[in-house]
């Protein structure tokens, strides 16, 4: 499973001209899910996904996490995060979830970070969609499964 969380200061999703997700102040996370991936790695992955301290405090460090500012996430399902480009020109999704498995297993993600985090939105799964986001800082960062689990 790979996570790309960007904190943004607001991040919208949109699909055929219609907002379907928004939150100010909180996590932009688009979640690639492989074949491999269980609610088991799902589990750890949101542990350390809630528990991130990126946030700023008082003295200008990135101490706090997202309970500290009451901030939200955004999830958006994105298969693209498993392309391989390591022949030719035109990327291989191949380590991509077969999307039922992958479908039920983001729809479980979403339902345990409703759990624990106040504003929860969302993507459509397999959808045309529109991400829009104002990134805090930058501050971006890559979480994958096979490094930290």
């Amino acid at each position: 499973m790979k996570l790309v969380i960007q904190r943004v200061l607001s991040a919208d999703v949109s699909v055929d001209g219609l907002v379907v997700g928004k939150i100010d102040k909180g996590f932009l996370v688009l979640v690639g899910i492989c074949n491999e991936d269980t609610e088991q790695i799902a589990d750890k992955m949101l542990k350390k996904l809630i528990g991130l301290r990126i946030f700023e405090d008082s003295e200008g460090k990135t101490n706090l996490n997202l309970e500290a500012v009451s901030g939200g996430i955004l999830m958006v399902s994105q298969f693209t995060l498993y392309a391989d480009c390591k022949k030719g020109n035109r990327p291989s999704f191949t380590r991509a979830g077969e999307p039922t498995k992958a479908k039920q297993l983001y729809e479980y993600m979403l339902a345990e970070c409703k759990k624990q985090v106040p504003v929860v939105e969302c993507g459509i799964f397999g959808a045309d969609m529109k991400v829009s986001l104002v990134n805090d800082g930058p501050f971006t960062i890559v979480l994958d499964s096979e490094e930290i689990l």
